[in-house]
Order: structure tokens, then sequence, then C-alpha cells
């Protein structure tokens, strides 16, 4: 959701200063913990690149204390920045909404190692409030205005919706193919714009900017502590198919053995405070799960779909 302003090429700060007689070497030997001499963890944006950056710095520390290698986190321009860094394995581990993964799968053997869970968004209430089931699923919702004049998905024709990056399950993909099953094609007849963020897709609508916006649900929760009534004022005309919930992947190339550390310490960290904080902050996730390729089986659908409508 899983769902880019800053470059995701990280800044390593060096650690090499002396500061004892012993070589910094020779201390970070002791604790290592895998064959990798440093982890590159990348995220994509689900809203603005920034405030994630802010959000997800921690998890450096938290994994460097597991793994006792350092541990660099930056976030991706988009999507597509994330996996070609990790083809060209500038990025170790990548957290990926379904369809990134599935590409960086398919073009550079990337393979998923945990799922995300969240708890279910009780959409019965409309408050973004969530249920008390851990779930391994999403879905995406078409926001628009509560005035709005749109009734139906029928009267998105011609209409200004606001989406991410077509790799994007529920900034872009699923709402698209689902449409289009039920008879409207907003790929040949709406005006599509692209945001970064989530965040931005709903507050496109809020301010007018555009008609509808494609976002997870419910992405409205992103922006409800700076505008307290995005309930009052937006609706969902409807919702999409389920969504398989996010990946965090490993990119081609990296041990059996470290694979397996790296799998472990992150189980680890979202049992702590501090790692339940991260990614409860950066995408709403309450905590991490075992995964396998075929999960994702219905995302490659969906891709087939999307690529025959135009």
């Amino acid at each position: 959701m899983f769902k880019k302003l800053v470059a995701g090429a990280a800044v390593t700060i060096a650690a090499s200063t002396l500061v004892t007689a012993l070589p910094a070497a020779s201390v970070n030997a002791a604790d290592k913990k895998v064959d990798l001499k440093e982890l590159n963890v990348q995220f994509v944006p689900s809203s603005q690149a920034d405030t994630i950056q802010a959000k997800a710095k921690p998890l450096e520390k938290l994994l460097k204390a597991q793994l006792g290698i350092p541990v660099h986190v930056t976030i991706s321009t988009d999507y597509n920045t994330v996996v070609e860094a990790m083809g060209s394995e500038k990025v170790d581990m990548g957290f990926l909404p379904p369809d990134p993964y599935v590409q960086a799968h398919k073009q550079y053997g990337a393979k998923v190692i945990l799922q995300s869970q969240r708890y279910g968004i009780n959409d019965k209430k409309g408050d973004g409030s969530n249920t008390d089931k851990l779930v391994a699923y999403y879905r995406a919702e078409v926001l628009v205005n509560k005035d709005s004049k749109i009734k139906s998905i029928k009267d998105l024709k011609g209409k200004k919706i606001a989406v991410q990056d077509t790799t994007s399950d529920a900034g872009y993909m699923f709402p698209v193919v689902d449409l289009k099953k039920k008879g409207v094609n907003v790929v040949k007849d709406a005006k599509l714009v692209t945001v970064k963020g989530h965040d931005q897709g709903v507050l496109s609508v809020m301010n007018g900017d555009t008609d509808a916006a494609f976002v997870f649900d419910d992405a409205r929760n992103v922006v409800k502590k700076d505008n307290p009534d995005v309930f009052k004022d937006t609706r969902v005309l409807t919702y999409t198919a389920k969504i398989p919930n996010d990946t965090i992947a490993l990119r081609k190339g990296i041990s059996k053995t470290d694979t397996k550390a790296i799998q472990n310490a992150m189980i680890k960290v979202s049992k702590t405070t501090e790692g339940k904080k991260v990614l409860n902050d950066v995408y709403s996730w309450a905590g991490v799960a075992k995964s396998k390729d075929s999960n994702f089986d219905v995302v490659r659908k969906y891709q087939n779909a999307v690529e025959s409508i135009n």
C-alpha cells in the first residue's frame, strides 16, 4: 500500500574515524550476523517522501542491532526507481507494493521474504477506523467530494482523476481494471493526472484540483491530522477487489543464510515497540508475516488486464 520525491541513492556516512586504538573493522566483525557488509533499504513513498524519510529512519538502528552491520534507509522517487535499484544491486531490500514486487521478481529475480499485516478498515462506519482483525489484503477506493455531482462510476467519464504511477496497485492498476470490467474506461474517457503520494490524491480532491482520486482504503487517515474534516467532506464512490498486502523483498544474489537472517531480524524488529511504531507510522502496518511468491498471482492477472486497456 501500499503508495516519491527524494532520490533513492543512500548517503553513507564514513564509520572509519578512530575513536579507540582498535580498528573499526575488528569491532564490527564481532557483532556481524550476516556476510553482507551493509544493508541498503529503500521504501517507496505512499505520501510525501521527506515525511516518510523521517519516520523510516529509526529502522537503521533497529536492524543494525539485529544484524551487526550498517543499515542505510532511503526513499525512492517512485516505484520503478526502487525496482531498478534492486536490479543493479544498489538496494538490497525493498519495501514494495505488490505490482512493483512482481516486476522486480520477473525482471531481476527479487524474492519476497515478508508480507505486511494490517487491521482491516471498517468501511461501514466510513470514518477510517480499524476492525480488530488482522488481514493480508487491502482495497483501493475511488474518492470524491461529498457534494460532488459524481453519483455513479459512469459519471467519471470526462472527469479529472488523480492517480499514482501506472505500477501502483491501489493508485492505478486495480481501479482502472475494475472500472473497465464495469464498463468505464477511464484511460480513454477521463483525464488521469499523476500525483506523488496517496495523500496528494486525497488533497487534490479536497482542494478541487481533481474530481476524483484513486487511493488506498483509507488514505484519508494520512491527512486527517491536518485536515480533521476530511471524512465529512469526502465520500467513497466505489471500492476495488482485494489487493494482496505489501511486501518486503530482497534482491537477487543474497545468500540463503543471509536471507533467513534478515527475515528473522525484520520479524524481531516488527515485534518491538520501536519497530511497531516505524511500520505503523510509515505504512500503517500492524506487523509482518512470512510470504511466498504465489500470493501475488492475482496481481499478475491484473497486470495483464491493465496492459490491454487503451
